[in-house]
């Protein structure tokens, strides 16, 4: 009995992981992974970005008010660039991070993109915002470091490296471009009706919301992945409860590229 109810507990956290776990680096995509050459490197880019929900929120803030093309040019340049730098050279010189911390300080950038939309700096601080095209290079570079915290998750190996890296770096721009294409398609079209000078503030509050879901989410799976003692709740069975959320949810549990490890007796 205590192992139903604590399921039906743990339901909510499962709902709200499918978010969370969007993007993650499965231990089936890493075994799908080795001896990957440039082309799957890029494939798992592309699709590492579209099914990067923190990401996306982040752009999709980003260009919420944005209609000119040179200045959705200008701002995705500098979130581009900065994500670049940081997958590079975190990637090549092995720096990591918690990736529950590095995704909750992405969720912040979620919330912030949206606080700033909301004039939240002038209403509510009375002061002026920072300067929005340094703001999103900033970020920029702490999403490249998330993505390249996940990247390091692979089997990468030294062979190749930087080829292996720059593939991936192609395809999430790939990805990007996906992505922005067809929330560029979504804004203008609802940019046409009457209802977006009604609901924009509700969007942006939506976007705020789900900021701190996602943020909530990634610090609840640090305290379990770092402070596994101090639940008291059945440990083996909320432990399976997160890895079936990582596996089922893998934005790269599709990844086509298979091998065979078993040996022979």
């Amino acid at each position: 009995m205590h192992k139903l109810i604590y399921k039906l507990l743990a339901l909510p956290l499962l709902l709200i992981g499918s978010t969370a776990w969007g993007h993650g680096m499965s231990e089936e995509d890493k075994l799908r992974i080795l001896n990957a050459g440039p082309f799957e490197y890029i494939d798992l880019g592309a699709v590492h970005m579209v099914t990067g929900y923190d990401h996306l929120l982040f752009i999709f803030g980003v260009i919420f008010f944005l209609s000119r093309f040179i200045d959705i040019l200008k701002f995705i340049t500098a979130f581009t660039i900065g994500h670049s730098i940081t997958l590079l050279f975190a990637t090549l010189w092995g720096i990591k991070a918690n990736v529950y911390l590095i995704d909750a300080v992405i969720a912040l950038t979620v919330c912030y993109k949206a606080f700033d939309n909301l004039d939240g700096f002038k209403r509510h601080l009375d002061i002026k915002p920072p300067s929005l095209l340094w703001m999103v290079f900033i970020f920029g570079l702490i999403h490249g470091f998330g993505l390249s915290t996940r990247l390091q998750d692979l089997p990468l190996g030294d062979e190749g490296l930087v080829m292996k890296i720059l593939s991936f770096n192609l395809g999430v721009e790939l990805g990007q471009v996906i992505a922005l294409s067809m929330m560029l398609v979504v804004l203008a079209g609802w940019r046409k009706t009457a209802s977006f000078a009604k609901f924009s503030k509700l969007a942006n509050w939506l976007l705020m919301a789900l900021g701190l879901l996602l943020l909530l989410m990634q610090l609840h799976n640090y305290q379990h992945s770092t402070y596994p003692d101090d639940f008291p709740l059945n440990q083996d069975d909320h432990s399976h409860i997160h890895d079936d959320m990582r596996k089922a949810e893998s934005g790269l549990s599709g990844y086509k590229k298979q091998f065979n490890f078993k040996l022979e007796e």
